[in-house]
């Protein structure tokens, strides 16, 4: 009995077909989703790192901080991590050069001593203050509105979910 030929990832559905023309017409890289991403990203941070280096910050750290500061209680660092989308083997380096600089605290949880939870300290308020200054500096320089910016937010936050759904599904078969 002959033997039905597996489907690629690749090829995919009518629907996934039509909506990625890749499969039949490969698109140059630089008009990929991906890449698109990627060099935003970079020039995004290229773009943070004056005003960043004016507070002493990396754009990690910068993160965490907005982080710390928007939960307003202490956070366990595995919390922060999947809000972030960091494991501890990047949080942790991270958190102790935040530590040093004296922007954070790292205490034992009292309520379960496996958890280690993160607090901003005095001086980590007041950098978190200045830096949420930062987005109304680099904001214009986008060229969108606010409400571009919020929807574009939105719909990148959309792309990573089901990216994310994706990979579940993936690393369930």
């Amino acid at each position: 009995m002959p033997q039905k030929p597996r489907q690629s990832r690749f090829s995919g559905s009518d629907a996934a077909s039509d909506a990625i023309s890749e499969t039949t017409h490969p698109t140059p890289v630089t008009a990929q989703l991906c890449f698109t991403l990627y060099s935003s990203s970079l020039t995004m941070t290229k773009a943070f790192k004056p005003l960043l280096n004016e507070l002493g910050l990396t754009y990690p750290q910068y993160v965490v901080l907005l982080a710390l500061g928007d939960a307003g209680r202490p956070l366990s660092v595995s919390a922060l991590g999947e809000q972030l989308f960091l494991d501890s083997g990047t949080l942790t380096p991270l958190l102790k050069r935040m530590e040093s600089a004296g922007l954070i605290t790292r205490r034992r949880s009292t309520a379960d001593e496996r958890l280690v939870e993160l607090s901003l300290t005095e001086t980590g308020h007041d950098t978190c203050r200045r830096a949420r200054e930062i987005p109304a500096v680099l904001g214009p320089a986008t060229g969108c509105s606010a409400r571009e910016l919020s929807e574009l937010v939105s719909a990148l936050q959309d792309v990573r979910s089901a990216l994310t759904r994706h990979l579940d599904a993936v690393a369930g078969d």
